[in-house]
Protein backbone atom coordinates (compact mmCIF):
# COMPACT_ATOMS: atom_id res chain seq x y z
CA UNK A 1 0.00 0.00 0.00
CA UNK A 2 1.19 3.52 -0.72
CA UNK A 3 -0.03 7.00 0.61
CA UNK A 4 0.23 9.05 -2.66
CA UNK A 5 -0.80 11.82 -1.15
CA UNK A 6 -2.19 13.71 2.12
CA UNK A 7 -3.86 17.16 2.51
CA UNK A 8 -6.11 18.32 4.66
CA UNK A 9 -9.41 16.01 5.08
CA UNK A 10 -8.37 13.32 2.27
CA UNK A 11 -5.70 11.03 1.61
CA UNK A 12 -4.96 9.11 -1.71
CA UNK A 13 -3.75 5.49 -1.23
CA UNK A 14 -3.20 3.17 -4.08
CA UNK A 15 -5.10 5.56 -6.32
CA UNK A 16 -8.08 5.89 -4.51
CA UNK A 17 -9.57 8.76 -2.36
CA UNK A 18 -10.54 8.71 0.98
CA UNK A 19 -11.95 11.67 3.50
CA UNK A 20 -12.23 9.85 6.62
CA UNK A 21 -9.75 8.75 9.33
CA UNK A 22 -8.60 5.26 7.90
CA UNK A 23 -6.14 2.41 9.13
CA UNK A 24 -4.36 1.38 6.78
CA UNK A 25 -3.53 -2.64 6.97
CA UNK A 26 -1.28 -4.62 4.44
CA UNK A 27 -3.49 -4.87 1.80
CA UNK A 28 -6.47 -3.12 2.90
CA UNK A 29 -7.84 -0.03 3.97
CA UNK A 30 -10.63 0.45 6.80
CA UNK A 31 -11.99 3.73 5.93
CA UNK A 32 -14.55 3.67 8.68
CA UNK A 33 -12.50 3.94 11.68
CA UNK A 34 -13.28 6.65 14.26
CA UNK A 35 -12.24 6.56 17.99
CA UNK A 36 -14.21 6.07 20.82
CA UNK A 37 -12.94 9.83 22.13
CA UNK A 38 -12.57 11.68 18.94
CA UNK A 39 -9.15 12.80 19.67
CA UNK A 40 -8.02 10.93 22.12
CA UNK A 41 -6.71 7.71 21.12
CA UNK A 42 -7.50 4.95 23.16
CA UNK A 43 -6.07 0.94 23.62
CA UNK A 44 -9.69 0.45 22.41
CA UNK A 45 -9.49 2.20 18.96
CA UNK A 46 -6.53 0.04 18.09
CA UNK A 47 -8.12 -4.01 18.86
CA UNK A 48 -7.94 -4.73 15.08
CA UNK A 49 -4.55 -3.19 15.17
CA UNK A 50 -2.97 -5.11 17.65
CA UNK A 51 -4.93 -8.50 16.39
CA UNK A 52 -2.98 -7.77 13.54
CA UNK A 53 0.67 -8.07 15.26
CA UNK A 54 2.24 -5.30 13.18
CA UNK A 55 5.98 -4.86 13.56
CA UNK A 56 5.75 -0.68 13.24
CA UNK A 57 2.32 1.63 14.13
CA UNK A 58 3.07 4.82 12.39
CA UNK A 59 0.22 7.06 14.02
CA UNK A 60 -0.97 10.34 11.80
CA UNK A 61 -2.24 12.90 14.70
CA UNK A 62 -3.49 14.93 12.01
CA UNK A 63 -2.70 17.85 10.69
CA UNK A 64 -2.11 20.21 13.32
CA UNK A 65 -1.12 17.56 15.55
CA UNK A 66 -4.83 17.62 17.62
CA UNK A 67 -5.09 13.96 18.40
CA UNK A 68 -3.51 13.03 21.56
CA UNK A 69 -1.57 9.35 22.25
CA UNK A 70 -1.61 9.05 26.10
CA UNK A 71 0.96 7.14 27.58
CA UNK A 72 -0.97 4.59 28.79
CA UNK A 73 -2.10 3.63 24.65
CA UNK A 74 1.94 4.09 24.34
CA UNK A 75 3.12 1.43 26.84
CA UNK A 76 0.23 -0.86 25.77
CA UNK A 77 1.25 -0.64 22.19
CA UNK A 78 5.42 -1.26 23.46
CA UNK A 79 4.42 -4.06 25.70
CA UNK A 80 3.05 -5.91 22.69
CA UNK A 81 6.29 -5.77 21.00
CA UNK A 82 4.89 -2.83 18.19
CA UNK A 83 7.05 -0.20 17.80
CA UNK A 84 5.29 3.24 17.70
CA UNK A 85 5.97 6.45 15.48
CA UNK A 86 3.59 9.29 16.48
CA UNK A 87 3.87 12.53 13.59
CA UNK A 88 1.40 14.78 12.27
CA UNK A 89 -0.30 13.20 9.24
CA UNK A 90 2.10 14.72 6.31
CA UNK A 91 5.09 13.17 8.36
CA UNK A 92 3.28 10.23 8.90
CA UNK A 93 2.89 9.47 5.69
CA UNK A 94 5.80 9.73 4.59
CA UNK A 95 7.19 7.61 7.34
CA UNK A 96 4.71 4.87 6.34
CA UNK A 97 5.70 4.57 3.20
CA UNK A 98 9.43 4.80 3.97
CA UNK A 99 9.02 2.46 7.20
CA UNK A 100 6.81 -0.77 4.80
CA UNK A 101 9.98 -1.15 2.75
CA UNK A 102 11.72 -3.14 5.60
CA UNK A 103 8.42 -4.20 8.30
CA UNK A 104 5.32 -5.37 8.93
CA UNK A 105 3.57 -1.94 9.33
CA UNK A 106 0.05 -0.23 10.25
CA UNK A 107 -0.71 2.97 9.67
CA UNK A 108 -3.88 4.83 12.10
CA UNK A 109 -4.62 8.23 10.09
CA UNK A 110 -6.18 11.43 11.80
CA UNK A 111 -7.36 13.40 8.16
CA UNK A 112 -8.44 16.54 9.56
CA UNK A 113 -7.33 18.78 12.88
Amino acid sequence: MKIEHYSFGRIIIDGKTYTSDVIIYPGKVDASWWRKQGHNLEVADLKDVISAKPQVLVVGTGATGFMKVPKETLSHLESKGIEVHVERTDKAAELFNQLQKDKIVIAALHLTC
